[in-house]
């Protein structure tokens, strides 16, 4: 008889386990809805920065775009009010993970008051553009492929999923409201932040019971002070920012704090971004937090890049060494939302800097990857990777 109770009281326990299990997965499947967007619009607007002297990241709009999820009761319904500070408990998400806590703190004017610390792996966001086009029509940048990669880190995060057409419906709809923000310029455009944490006020390594998921955006104009001007890398290969199994495929606020010192470090040497290298034999990952575009000839004397033979593999510091030293590496550059295109013109390895000839000609691949790409965003070219708000 007890061990007929003990197997029922398993058997119970399991059971009750599923039903959890189903339960939050019940939840974290259903979404919120456009349809039930509420909107309070602002009565102080704010004076709109001059275009033409715009820093990356130190302006907002006058709205945001806030959605709550529980487990218990799932998302709540989405609202769009004048930009304010979050109110938040100290604990939420400030679980004790070494070296992998990201502290958030003085988050710029409309954020001074907010001081939290949220566990990496429980926070994420997007970088995300719109720009006004030529025909003053405001288009969103490729906005499903950031929500592809927005949900796929959620996943990873175990935060709850969400409709991405939804999210777009409702971005888009700030966007309306704030659409003077988005600058009269084809320099510049109106960035947004999609930001997703988990709320639980808890200490506990575990998925969290509540999140809070909301768009900040604001008008940015170069992400470098030295704008389409070429910069200079530092590639250490003491430093590695991801690598096999890990997590440097999501947009993980993990995968951003532990690079600002290496990011300082660059500067003290005179460089402008780092060049981030892998493995024992130095892959080239990424410079900074963009893709890396290399065009050169390859030892078959293929050139490598639009038209040309294209390749999408890894390669090595000791491959650009040596196509440097035969004169068959033509020009070097990074891509990304913020950047747009960076030309290089400089790799400091090892103590040693190399001289990348992206400049020496005028560059015509970066130049011509630079007009295909930001006549898309500004409309001179129509395409369906923009997103016309209405």
């Amino acid at each position: 008889m007890g061990l007929l109770k003990l197997r029922c009281v398993k058997f119970l326990t399991n059971v009750t386990k599923r039903s959890a299990l189903l339960h939050y997965r019940s939840l974290t499947a259903a979404s919120f809805k456009y349809d039930d967007l509420q909107v309070t619009l602002t009565d102080k607007k704010q004076e709109k920065p001059d275009p033409n002297n715009l820093l990356f990241g130190h302006n907002f709009s006058d709205h945001m775009l806030q959605v709550e999820w529980t487990r218990d009761d799932g998302w709540g319904k989405p609202v769009i009010s004048p930009l304010t500070n979050l109110s938040i408990h100290p604990g939420a998400g400030a679980k004790c993970h070494r070296s992998n806590i990201l502290c958030h703190s003085n988050y710029e004017r409309h954020f001074r008051n907010i001081i939290f610390c949220i566990l990496a792996n429980s926070t994420l966001f997007e970088g995300m553009k719109a720009y006004r086009g030529v025909d003053d029509k405001i288009r969103m940048f490729r906005p499903f492929e950031n929500m592809k990669r927005m949900k796929s880190t959620a996943d990873r995060a175990y935060l709850p999923d969400f409709d991405a057409e939804e999210l777009v419906k409702c971005m888009k709809k700030l966007l309306q409201i704030d659409r003077e923000w988005v600058p009269y310029s084809t320099k510049s455009s109106l960035y947004l932040r999609p930001t997703f944490i988990g709320t639980e006020p808890t200490l506990g390594v575990t998925k969290s019971a509540s999140a809070l998921l909301y768009v900040l955006t604001g008008p940015v104009g170069p992400y470098y002070p030295t704008g389409m001007n070429p910069v200079t890398l530092l590639a250490d290969p003491q430093y590695v920012r991801a690598w096999p199994g890990g997590c440097g495929n999501f947009k993980m606020g993990s995968n951003y704090g532990p690079t600002i010192k290496i990011s300082a470090e660059a500067d003290k040497k005179g460089c402008q971004q780092v060049l981030w290298l892998y493995g024992d034999d130095h892959q080239l990952t990424e410079v900074g937090a963009m893709n890396l575009f290399v065009y050169w000839i390859n030892e078959q004397g293929e050139k490598c890049l639009g038209e040309f033979k294209v390749t999408e593999r890894s390669y090595t510091m000791a491959e650009v060494t040596k196509a440097l030293n035969e004169n068959r590496l033509k020009e070097m550059f990074g891509a990304g939302t913020a950047c747009v295109v960076s030309p290089v013109e400089k790799i400091l390895y090892i103590d040693n800097m190399l001289n990348i000839p992206t400049m020496s000609e005028g560059a015509p691949v970066t130049m011509r990857f630079l007009k295909e790409l930001t006549d898309i965003h500004y409309g001179r070219t129509i395409s369906d990777w923009c997103e016309p708000i209405e």
